[in-house]
């Protein structure tokens, strides 16, 4: 089975189990929840209460709270009273990880519990088992034993339950069975699941969260077909990109995960994990949910036609699809020609739009990764420099630094007195009409992908050209599923070119602009669709990133904005790598260290680090699993007290708070990891 979502081609929401949530309906298509988590000590009451307060405010309509023990499930109902005493009705739910007891308080005392497959019966010890099918069935059978306890009781209550896996604690069972992989995480929740609803206990959502978005697309996507297969319908599912950082990179690699999922109308309830205070999640989710919401007031007829080259659909539509022609549960970079330094298997570019300045200077290059040094006469260039600048109807005064290179309208082109410094940019509707000069040049053609499916002249001539570069935008309501449709059509039609994904934003706010950038490029880039990048906003006075109250990022200059959102979008896709990556946790009650301050010490130190992935981790939940995924973990580990890792091999045990960032440092300097800056 291919299909993971009712429609690729119109905004169709996936329809889904319903769920109670207390007096909240989650599922069946109702509105997409958004929800957050406290950061503060459950044992702390008032301070609980008080944060929850402010994230309901916020708009947040679900509030979780961890419960790593029996004495603060217990606390959960002096919470719950004080939040009811004071007007306050919306569900809480109790995160659970390692101590089934405490679930089962929790369970009888507020509206719904998480549970982590991965850790709530099983240990994790980083060993591989053999297991025997007469072995694996028997444990499933020990787990079946600990776990429907929680199960009866939830059922007894009317307790909601989320079944969350994280790709960072799958257990060593499953680890030995499927390895560290999406159907590894669909499993540990199927397992889950299935007991269950033996159980005929159905009030259940469930959630499959990772820190790599492509991992956590790819199992949701699986999770949909392995319910559809297996029980004929879907539970709701909980979405949400786990350790995703702080700032800007921290909405971009959520709006990717998320955002390509509600792209394809999945998701009943979404949080965005910010290393931030939880309140300051909640806009990130309202901005995401926004964009769909209002899809969902306007969903349009979709012609049911086959699409074929010479058959234009009807306006406004775009054609269904009967085959993939990719699969969407495994990543694969599409094939294309290597055209100079695009496709094949090159990075992706990036290119940089100065159509609409009157004139460009050496310093304008400044914003995009390039620094003019007079006195030596020499080029300065960063690891996240645009590949390309498109300067419209002009051509440069000025020598251009050895790696960048011009995109220009067609004419002038002809005009440039460097043929290997410049490059056309046409447009679809001159592309039949191409001269001899154009033709025998490397070129881009820019392609509107809701109008260039009736010209068979169109299609006739690209599937010879060798030389053509596609730049692809899309006026359809549905851009991402345009464009995409388009990509199939190249990929059935056996058409090699390479593709840079153009993107234009006229949201009024950076938060908006982060997410709509994210979600239409990042999408495709992660079903390996797309050989470069071309942001465009035709609003330079976008007002400041929101964050924990402070302004995170003014933007003086759009042109970085710009380029610096693209260089993220590709490192958060994992398609190329400019800087260091952050795995950094969103901080809960268990978090042990200031982790918001830590996470700012340690980006201060460590951010010229291109390539070197470093988590920060609140406590040992999730800690140990994503360091498998890191090159170096920092890890709260006690009051006070820091396990750092490599990869998943603890190197320092109980380093005091106070010196770890610095013994971090002296662990990336003995492994060749580190740099002067």
């Amino acid at each position: 089975m291919q299909w993971y979502c009712e429609s690729m081609t119109a905004f169709r929401r996936l329809e889904t189990r319903e769920v109670k949530v207390g007096d909240l309906i989650i599922g069946n298509l109702n509105p997409v929840r958004v929800q957050t988590m406290t950061t503060t000590d459950t044992m702390d009451t008032i301070a609980t209460v008080e944060q929850s307060i402010r994230c309901i405010e916020a708009g947040a309509e679900l509030v979780r709270i961890t419960a790593p023990s029996k004495k603060e499930a217990e606390n959960l109902l002096n919470i719950k009273n004080e939040l009811r005493k004071r007007g306050f009705t919306t569900p809480l739910v109790a995160d659970i990880h390692f101590t089934p007891n405490a679930a089962e308080i929790a369970a009888r005392i507020i509206e719904k519990v998480r549970v982590n497959p991965g850790n709530y019966v099983d240990k994790k010890k980083f060993e591989f088992i053999e297991y025997t099918d007469v072995d694996y069935l028997e444990e499933i059978e020990r787990i079946r034993e600990r776990f429907t306890p929680l199960v009866k009781i939830c059922k007894e209550y009317g307790t909601a339950m989320r079944i969350g896996t994280n790709h960072g604690s799958l257990s060593d069972r499953i680890m030995s069975r499927y390895g560290d992989s999406p159907m590894g995480m669909v499993e540990s929740a199927m397992e889950f699941l299935r007991i269950a609803r033996d159980e005929s206990y159905h009030n259940i959502i469930l959630s499959m969260k990772s820190s790599n978005p492509q991992v956590m697309v790819q199992a949701y996507r699986l999770l949909i077909r392995s319910m559809n297969e297996e029980f004929g319908s879907c539970y709701p599912l909980h979405l949400g990109v786990t350790e995703a950082g702080d700032g800007e990179d921290g909405r971009i690699k959520s709006a990717i995960g998320i955002g390509t999922l509600m792209e394809d109308g999945i998701g009943d309830t979404i949080r965005v994990s910010l290393t931030e205070d939880p309140e300051f999640e909640i806009p990130v989710c309202r901005d995401l949910v926004k964009r769909y919401s209002l899809r969902e007031n306007a969903v349009p007829v979709v012609s049911n036609i086959r699409i074929e080259i010479n058959n234009a659909p009807d306006e406004g539509d775009i054609p269904v699809v009967d085959v993939l022609p990719y699969s969407p549960f495994e990543y694969s970079r599409r094939m294309t020609e290597t055209i100079d330094n695009i496709g094949g298997k090159h990075v992706p570019v990036v290119v940089a739009d100065f159509r609409e300045k009157s004139t460009i200077t050496p310093d304008h290059l400044k914003s995009i990764g390039y620094s003019y040094d007079a006195a030596t006469d020499k080029w300065n260039i960063s690891d996240a420099a645009a590949d390309f600048i498109y300067t419209g109807d002009k051509i440069l005064d000025f020598a251009l630094p050895g790696t960048l290179k011009v995109l220009c309208d067609s004419d002038v082109f002809i005009l440039a007195p460097n043929k290997e410094k410049y490059l056309p940019l046409i447009h679809a509707d001159d592309y039949v009409s191409l001269s001899d000069e154009l033709k025998h040049s490397t070129h881009f053609v820019l392609v509107d992908t809701d109008q260039s499916w009736d010209s068979p002249d169109f299609w006739n001539l690209l599937k010879k050209d060798k030389k053509a570069i596609l730049c692809l935008e899309s006026t359809n309501q549905y851009p991402m599923a345009s464009v995409r449709r388009f990509i199939m059509t190249l990929m059935e039609e056996k058409i090699n070119a390479p593709i840079i994904l153009c993107v234009e934003s006229n949201r009024e706010t950076i938060d908006d602009q982060l997410i709509h950038f994210s979600t239409e490029a990042g999408a495709l880039l992660l079903d390996g669709m797309g050989d470069g990048i071309w942001l465009r906003s035709k609003d330079a006075s976008m007002k400041n990133l929101r964050v924990s109250g402070r302004t995170y990022l003014e933007v003086k200059n759009t042109h970085q904005f710009l380029n610096n959102t693209a260089f993220s979008i590709l490192q958060a896709t994992r398609t190329r790598i400019s800087k260091t990556e952050y795995i950094s946790c969103p901080s809960c009650g268990r978090t042990l260290f200031d982790l918001q301050e830590t996470t700012s010490k340690i980006r201060s130190r460590t951010h010229h680090l291109k390539g070197v992935k470093i988590a920060i981790m609140g406590c040992i939940v999730n800690g140990p699993g994503e360091m498998a995924d890191a090159d170096f973990g920092y890890v709260g580990s006690g009051p006070g007290k820091i396990t750092l890792y490599k990869g998943k091999e603890v190197v320092k045990r109980n380093v005091n708070s106070d010196i770890a960032v610095e013994e971090l440092i002296a662990l990336l300097k003995e492994n060749d990891a580190w740099v002067e800056p």
